[in-house]
């Protein structure tokens, strides 16, 4: 550990210059981080690869980060990576006079009443495609359980944003743009991590044809797509010097960040329950509760409809939900400093940083405390309930903490479409229990794959058969 000027937490370099840090963080970030923490106290910078980067560890100090976002930038850092994963200019590169704030405005369609359009559009896509399901499934039948998660999400996300492919074989061709797409999102985290593409074997040749499948002339033959998506299409036709290449980019990349979390968000919810038979049995209870008391039949041909306040009342579900979120989520929410300046914190505590030092909160610590979360690394389906309702005040250290539960990132880097994605994720897991019975097929542990350490939803190591047949 260096000394450093006045002011500035403890330094860990690391021996390798320019590497500092980085292999051993890209192993367990996790288990680094809390053995600083254990030595140094809660504010610490390490350098990893090139960056300096200060970790604010102590949750309570969390609000003095996110709410100081004039010094403490996040747009342009995502832009350089979006615009560098995804193969378009980047937004801030001074010939898109104000494109970040009108693709930004756009995700008013994501909230309010228009979520409410959106979230019924997908509620019908799913329900078709478990029909489909149904109809191929006498039996008990068996599939792997990611595999099952990443085909309905993905069809049914896609649908939902950019409408049908009228083909005959529209089932087909969104198979073969999935596939691709699971080619390129398992390159993803290196893409992240800064690794020029040309050394990632096929990676740039797939994802010139994922970009392919959206140019205009293959977008508008699809039916049905969403506002959101019309309202981008909109905004990019305003920008002459933005190529047709460049916006179709534009379109795969609000793709990825549709279903590049959520699949694997929607595969953890799913295996928990499974794993956990008194979680499975509570939440299809209020399921069919619910079903009940709307005077609505379950079963392949009828449709179910379910309004945002029974979507929000089901607090089972939601709690389950949550609670896998809160053991599958590893995302570092990062600014970076715009200036040389003194962050203060709680309690007369300050940190000198430098312009250009990045700022890191890693909530996955918060979610595996033991003081906030007892037994944290057990599944308890109903942590988000106290007395039948929603639990939403948790403590650490006798203390009410405001960031209890962060998924989605915070403040100015908050996911926008976070709303849209609770909301499939319930119904997907709504309209499974309605109609199926479910069971694990193999009886094998599966654990969080690292890879995607600091990045967001964690994947499984493995996948892991499951078998469904239509409830009698």
């Amino acid at each position: 550990v260096f000394n450093r000027k006045a002011g500035e937490p403890p330094l860990i370099n690391g021996w390798i210059p320019y590497l500092g840090k980085a292999l051993i963080f890209r192993k367990d970030a996790f288990k680094f981080l809390l053995d600083q923490q254990k030595k140094l106290g809660d504010i610490f910078t390490v350098h990893i690869a090139g960056r300096y980067i200060t970790f604010i560890m102590d949750p309570f100090q969390y609000v003095y980060v996110i709410r100081n976002s004039k010094q403490l930038e996040f747009y342009e850092f995502a832009d350089k990576m979006a615009s560098k994963t995804f193969d378009y200019p980047a937004l801030s590169n001074g010939k898109f006079p104000d494109l970040k704030e009108n693709l930004h405005r756009i995700y008013q369609y994501l909230q309010g009443k228009p979520l409410e359009i959106i979230s019924d559009h997908m509620m019908k896509n799913l329900q078709d495609i478990f029909e489909w399901k149904c109809s191929q499934a006498t039996d008990w039948e068996t599939e792997k359980m990611y595999k099952f998660c990443c085909s309905v999400m993905f069809e049914a996300s896609f649908v939902t944003l950019y409408g049908r492919v009228p083909a005959a074989d529209g089932h087909k061709v969104i198979s073969e743009i999935r596939d691709k797409f699971i080619k390129f999102d398992a390159s993803f985290p290196y893409l992240a991590a800064n690794i020029p593409i040309e050394l990632l074997g096929a990676t740039k040749k797939v994802r010139k044809e994922l970009i392919h499948h959206f140019l205009l002339q293959n977008m508008t033959k699809w039916l049905g797509g969403s506002k959101v998506v019309q309202a981008r299409q909109d905004i990019f036709e305003k920008y002459e010097l933005l190529g047709d290449y460049d916006k179709a980019a534009h379109h795969f990349a609000f793709l990825w960040a549709s279903v590049g979390n959520t699949i694997p968000a929607t595969f953890w919810a799913m295996y928990y329950l499974l794993r956990h038979p008194e979680a499975l049995a509570a939440v299809r209870d209020e399921i069919d509760h619910l079903l009940q008391s709307t005077g609505q039949e379950r079963g392949p041909t009828y449709n179910i409809h379910l309004t945002r306040e029974q979507l929000d009342n089901l607090v089972y579900l939601e709690s389950a939900l949550n609670e896998s979120l809160r053991m599958c989520s590893s995302s570092m929410n990062i600014r970076i400093s715009q200036e040389d300046f003194v962050l203060k914190l709680e309690g007369d505590q300050e940190v000198s940083l430098r312009k250009g030092d990045w700022i890191a909160l890693y909530p996955q610590i918060l979610h595996m405390d033991p003081e906030v979360y007892e037994d944290p690394k057990e599944y308890k389906f109903d942590r988000y309930i106290e007395n039948g309702k929603k639990k939403t005040v948790f403590y650490k250290a006798g203390r009410k903490l405001k960031y209890f539960l962060m998924p989605f990132g915070s403040g100015i880097s908050m996911c926008p479409g976070r709303f849209l994605a609770m909301n499939e994720m319930k119904m997907f897991l709504f309209l499974l229990l309605a109609h199926f019975d479910v069971e694990l097929g193999e009886d094998k542990a599966v654990r969080l794959d690292n890879s995607r350490m600091g990045l967001g939803i964690l994947l499984p190591d493995v996948d892991i058969a499951f078998r469904y047949k239509l409830r009698s």
